[in-house]
C-alpha cells in the first residue's frame, strides 16, 4: 500500500503553487511529518510534510512544475519497497499540472479573494465576470495578458470563459473573440538587449520565484496606481536609546524577549493614526474606509523576499507584547513557516531599512494601504540644542503616503506626532 502526498489547502485567494524543490529523493527513508517539498504561491513559501512513515515512492511532479490544491505529488510506501509506483487511486488520475488544467476549465467555484501584505492585494482586477464562474486558470491568465475576461465569448457550460478561449483571445491580441473592447490594456515589456558573447558566458539565468514576481508586480502596480508621495523629517533617538539601555536587561529577564525599537515605533504609529486617520484609510471605488483598528504591518526581509506579517489589533499590545509578536512573526519569516493569515489585513505598514545600513528612502505603499514609514540608521550627527551645536542620535523618518487620500499637512502632522512620542517616550506609556 502508499500513501498519497497531497498539495494542501493554500488559503484564500490561492489558487496554485509551483514546486521549489524537494528534500527527499525515492527510495530514502521518511519519518511521519517530516519535510518532504517545498511550495512557493504568490504569498508565502511553505513545506509539505509526509503523511506517513516510510519510503519516498515515486515522485509524479518536478521542481518548477505547477499545481492546485489537493494534487497529488508523490507517494510514500512500505520501507523495502522503493521506488515502486502508488498502488493507489493516484495513478488513476491525471498529472497534477492536467488536472489543474482541467479543472480549471470547469470548476464553478474558486477561493474569494482577500486582503494579504505583498501577499494578496491586487491579485487581479476583479473582471465584470465573477473570477468564480470562469476558473483561476481564467483568472490567472486575465492577470498575465491584461485581458478581461468579460471582454472575451465563453464556450463553456453557461458561456464560461474557458483557458482555451482565453488562449485564443491572447493569441489573437485580445480583439478576436471579443464582444466588446473591455480588456485592459497589457503592459508593455521591452525585450532584454542581447549580451556580448564573452560577457554571456559568464551570465546566470535564474527564473524568479513566485513571491518575487507577485512583489514586483504588486509594488508596481502601487507605483502605477496611488499618487504617491513621501515626506521626511528626523528624530532624536536619545530618549528612546537611554531608556532601552535602562531597562533592556530587566525587560528580557520578565517577558522573555529583547527590547528593540519597533515597540515603541508601532506604538507611536498608532497615536499618530489616531490623530490622523486618513493614513489609516483606503480607497474603494468612490469611497473612502476609515479604518478604526489598528493592524500594523512589519516588513521583514529573508532570503526568498519581503513579507510583511501583520500585527493586528496592536494598540491592544503592550510594548512587550508587540516585541514578542514582531520576534515570533521575524523567527517565522526565516524558518519560512508564516501562513497567510498572518500576512492579510493589515492598515498601516512600517519598515526597517535601517537595520541593512539605508540612510534615507522613498518607501512603496503597500497597496491598498495608504500610508508607509520607513525608519533608516540611527547615526550621530551635530545638531542645535539650547543655542549649543551637539552630537545626537539621529534618525531619519520617512512617510510615503497616497495623496489621492492624504493631504500633505496630515502628512507632515502624522510624522510630528511620531517624533514628538518617540522624543518623548513617556507620551507613549501616558497615551498622549
Amino acid at each position: 500500500m502508499a500513501t498519497d502526498i497531497l498539495v494542501p489547502t493554500l488559503g484564500e485567494s490561492v489558487s496554485e503553487a509551483t514546486i521549489g524543490r524537494w528534500f527527499k529523493k525515492p527510495g530514502d527513508t521518511v519519518t511521519a511529518d517530516e519535510p518532504l517539498v517545498e511550495l512557493e504561491t504568490d504569498k508565502v513559501t511553505l513545506e509539505v510534510n509526509a503523511p506517513a512513515a516510510g519510503q519516498l515512492g515515486e515522485i509524479l511532479v518536478k521542481d518548477g512544475e505547477t499545481v492546485e490544491p489537493g494534487a497529488i505529488l508523490g507517494s510514500i510506501v512500505e520501507a523495502g519497497a522503493g521506488g515502486a509506483k502508488s498502488e493507489t487511486k493516484s495513478e488513476a488520475k491525471p498529472a497534477p499540472k492536467q488536472a489543474a488544467e482541467t479543472k480549471a476549465e470547469s470548476r464553478s467555484e474558486a477561493p474569494k479573494q482577500s486582503s494579504a501584505s505583498y501577499g494578496s492585494h491586487g491579485d487581479a482586477a476583479p473582471p465584470s465576470r465573477p473570477v468564480g464562474d470562469n476558473g483561476p486558470a481564467v483568472a490567472k491568465l486575465a492577470r498575465e495578458s491584461g485581458i478581461d475576461p468579460a471582454g472575451v465569448n465563453g464556450s463553456g457550460k453557461d458561456g464560461r470563459v474557458t483557458k482555451g478561449d482565453m488562449l485564443g483571445a491572447i493569441a489573437k491580441g485580445g480583439s478576436a473573440g471579443a464582444s466588446q473592447p473591455a480588456q485592459k490594456e497589457a503592459r508593455p515589456t521591452l525585450p532584454r538587449a542581447p549580451s556580448a558573447p564573452d560577457d554571456a558566458a559568464r551570465e546566470e539565468r535564474v527564473r524568479m520565484t513566485k513571491l518575487r514576481q507577485t512583489i514586483a508586480r504588486r509594488l508596481k502596480d502601487a507605483q502605477d496606481t496611488a499618487a504617491m508621495l513621501t515626506t521626511f523629517n528626523d528624530v532624536d533617538m536619545s530618549a528612546v536609546m537611554a531608556m532601552r539601555t535602562q531597562y533592556k536587561d530587566v525587560f528580557e529577564k520578565k517577558h522573555g524577549t529583547k527590547l528593540g525599537f519597533m515597540g515603541f515605533f508601532t506604538k507611536a504609529v498608532i497615536g499618530a493614526l489616531k490623530d490622523v486617520p486618513a493614513v489609516n484609510a483606503e480607497i474603494d471605488g468612490q469611497d473612502l474606509v476609515y479604518k478604526n483598528y489598528y493592524h500594523i504591518g512589519i516588513a521583514v526581509g529573508t532570503d526568498k523576499g519581503l513579507v510583511v506579517p501583520v500585527v493586528r489589533d496592536a494598540d491592544d499590545l503592550s510594548i512587550a507584547g508587540i516585541e514578542k509578536t514582531i520576534a515570533g512573526f521575524g523567527k517565522k519569516a526565516r524558518d519560512g513557516k508564516l501562513s497567510i493569515e498572518e500576512m492579510q489585513g493589515g492598515t498601516f505598514t512600517i519598515t526597517n531599512g535601517g537595520i541593512y545600513g539605508s540612510l534615507m528612502s522613498t518607501p512603496i505603499l503597500n497597496a491598498p494601504q495608504s500610508g508607509i514609514l520607513g525608519m533608516h540608521r540611527i547615526e550621530e550627527r551635530p545638531v542645535v540644542r539650547g543655542g549649543k551645536i551637539e552630537a545626537r542620535p539621529m534618525m531619519y523618518l520617512a512617510l510615503s503616503y497616497d495623496h489621492r487620500i492624504v493631504d500633505g499637512k496630515e502628512a507632515v502632522t502624522f510624522l510630528v506626532r511620531v517624533k514628538e512620542a518617540l522624543e518623548d517616550p513617556a507620551r507613549l506609556v501616558l497615551d498622549l
